[in-house]
């Protein structure tokens, strides 16, 4: 991929507000809450405060998002403080001025089935040298690191800094979703990383701290490379567009076990799956299509309660196509009960240019659209209007 990369996005007309754990949103159906999960690793114990928090506090589901994080919706006012706790007690939140700096992808199953290497070192030192740095609280909360094994699913969906796996020993750092030419030995590749993502917040107050993302900055890869300093390699990585692997049923592990990856529809587990992820697995892997990976099984015999439960095995199921936004009545903006719609749609065999990947969107903001080349079925108030696919 050319390091030059598309034209430099204009900047935000406001200020970025994203919610987190402690500072929640004000939705139509309540407070929304957003809980950071680097790497989108969970422990069973984990889960389970999460699925009790859901029940107790919210709506009984959580959402997950495409940056491997996940929300809790209709929370009542003020439970912000209390879901706080929960979540320091059971290690999910480490920092209380870094929780809106959240969104580290690694590969997924990385460590267990393919790849280069093992990526959750990087996922969990990246994480450590983040919350122990003051003025990384100032990320916006829009920031994303990416740390791929060499397979290119995560190196695909346009991190603002990443970590590419070339060889067991040599990682290039990825800027805005391309090489930037820098490499670093994968006992190092972490400090390189965190000295990038300094030099994207020195350049983005340069610039004057309006900008979300990397790619919104005049100049950014190329600044950003020549703050970190060093000697860019002229043989650039090919840094995927689309994920190469977006795996969907039972993937074999190295070691002879077996991993199942569900796709989750609309990306919000229920009150009665969540038990079930707890019980199946010590650590489940959220990813960032809206799925879960249970690993470290024994067979795939758990395959028969995960599709009883409601989550989809099927490579081939309209499911891994179709995601949508919350819609009625969730948010107010919403011209339509985007996800009933949706739902409905698959049932009966409807979707819209059927075997494309589409997004439902209630109005023209299209909240949750994930990255690649996607259909935008888009509500008018009179009916939905279909958009061709663009990426």
């Amino acid at each position: 991929m050319p390091s030059a990369g598309p034209r430099t996005p204009p900047l935000r007309d406001r200020a970025d507000a994203c919610p987190g754990a402690l500072q929640t949103h004000s939705a139509a159906d309540g407070e929304l809450a957003r809980v950071r999960v680097p790497g989108g690793l969970l422990r069973a114990d984990q889960l389970r405060v999460l699925g009790a928090a859901a029940v107790e506090l919210g709506d009984g589901a959580l959402e997950l998002t495409s940056r491997g994080n996940v929300q809790l919706r209709g929370l009542r006012p003020g439970a912000a403080g209390e879901l706080g706790e929960r979540l320091a007690a059971a290690g999910m939140l480490p920092s209380d001025s870094h929780e809106t700096a959240r969104n580290l992808l690694g590969s997924v199953l990385s460590g267990r089935a393919g790849g280069l290497l093992d990526a959750r070192p990087w996922v969990r030192a990246f994480d450590a040298g983040l919350c122990a740095d003051p003025t990384l609280a100032a990320l916006p909360g829009r920031f994303l690191a990416t740390f791929d094994d060499g397979r290119g699913d995560v190196a695909a969906l346009g991190g603002d800094v990443g970590l590419l796996a070339l060889s067991r020993e040599a990682v290039a750092l990825t800027l805005a979703g391309a090489d930037s030419g820098l490499r670093a030995t994968s006992d190092d590749a972490v400090a390189l990383a965190l000295a990038a993502t300094r030099a994207f917040l020195a350049e983005r107050a340069e610039q004057g701290g309006r900008a979300w993302r990397l790619a919104e900055l005049t100049g950014g890869r190329a600044r950003v490379t020549a703050r970190v300093g060093g000697a860019p390699d002229a043989a650039r990585a090919d840094v995927p567009a689309e994920p190469r692997v977006r795996a969907v049923g039972a993937v074999p592990q190295d070691d002879g076990r077996t991993a199942l990856a569900a796709v989750v529809p609309l990306g919000r587990l229920t009150a009665a799956q969540l038990p079930l992820l707890a019980d199946l697995a010590a650590e489940v892997q959220l990813t960032p299509w809206r799925g879960v990976v249970v690993p470290d099984l024994a067979d795939g015999s758990a395959a028969a309660l995960l599709v009883e439960a409601g989550l989809v095995l099927d490579p081939g199921s309209p499911w891994t196509r179709v995601t949508a936004c919350a819609g009625l009545p969730g948010c107010a903006k919403s011209l339509a009960d985007v996800r009933a719609d949706a739902t409905a749609a698959v049932v009966v065999g409807a979707l819209p240019a059927d075997g494309a990947r589409q997004h439902w969107a209630g109005c023209e903001r299209r909240c949750g659209r994930p990255g690649g080349a996607v259909v935008d079925v888009v509500a008018t108030g009179s009916g939905y209007r279909v958009d061709a696919p663009t990426s």
